[in-house]
């Protein structure tokens, strides 16, 4: 049998999956006892009793200035930035998406300036942002916006473009107007390709989001990384990184399940 055709089953493909996590667990704990065994004070790969202990004093100890768990605060801060972000890079991208999607005049219009916007480097932009909108939530908000509306909005467009052009002829052969176009059969088809979309936005907009908290925040998982790290407080930094990336992945895994169960129409073929 051609490799190719060979598909694992659940437990192997489990199995795999976890591989290269245990691979780089292995390897972090042989390079960081090797690192200990020579300086016990080596700060840059902290073994796992220091995490540990960097963690319950950010998440389960107040701090002493402030009386805060710091931990805590700093992902409400962050995830509220970020659902913000994403909501109004979401509806601007349905609405804009459809728009050039389904109206060849509006495409004719809009197209270029969305295929303009998608092609700007969001961070280069960054102080421009902080000069229009000042130091505030509204800056950090508006380059999650910036950075993935514009592909958000390209990716619905595209989607309505595939959408058969007999279902276009039918509906309107029926005495459809547009707008019952647009609700009664564009917009049900589209809004599970926009959840992917989301899906996809979320690495990037957790990028600009610690970009914009390293550069001016008081709290906030980016902000208190990049705090740290003139201490060199890899015994925190680490755990951060990590709790950055489980927040990514059950957010995806949220996205997914939600998108599975609403629509199970689209996912059923493979999407």
């Amino acid at each position: 049998m051609r490799l190719i055709n060979r598909h694992p089953g659940r437990v192997a493909a489990t199995l795999l999956g976890l591989a290269p996590f245990l691979l780089i667990i292995v390897l972090y704990g042989m390079a960081s006892k090797e690192r200990l065994a020579e300086n016990p004070n080596d700060k840059l790969l902290p073994g796992l009793e220091q995490m540990v202990a960097g963690v319950d004093r950010m998440a389960f100890q107040e701090d002493r200035r402030s009386g805060d768990y710091l931990m805590w605060i700093d992902t409400a801060a962050s995830l509220e930035r970020l659902a913000i972000g994403m909501v109004i890079a979401a509806a601007l991208a349905l609405l804009v998406g459809i728009i050039n999607g389904t109206l060849p005049l509006a495409r004719a219009n809009l197209s270029p300036l969305v295929s303009a916007l998608s092609m700007i480097p969001p961070l280069a932009i960054l102080p421009i942002l902080f000069i229009v909108f000042g130091l505030g939530e509204l800056s950090k908000v508006m380059l999650i916006v910036i950075g993935t509306a514009p592909i958000m909005m390209r990716d619905v467009a595209q989607r309505v473009r595939e959408l058969p052009q007999e279902q276009f002829i039918k509906i309107q052969t029926l005495g459809a107007s547009s707008w019952q176009l647009v609700t009664r059969m564009v917009l049900p088809q589209v809004l599970p390709r926009l959840i992917d979309s989301v899906r996809l936005s979320l690495g990037p907009a957790w990028l600009f989001l610690i970009a914009a908290e390293a550069i001016s925040a008081t709290e906030g998982l980016g902000y208190r990384i990049f705090l740290l790290r003139r201490y060199m407080a890899m015994d925190v930094i680490l755990p951060y990184v990590i709790w950055i990336t489980l927040l990514a992945i059950v957010i995806d895994q949220c996205l997914r399940f939600g998108n599975r169960r609403l629509f199970p129409w689209y996912n059923a073929g493979g999407h």
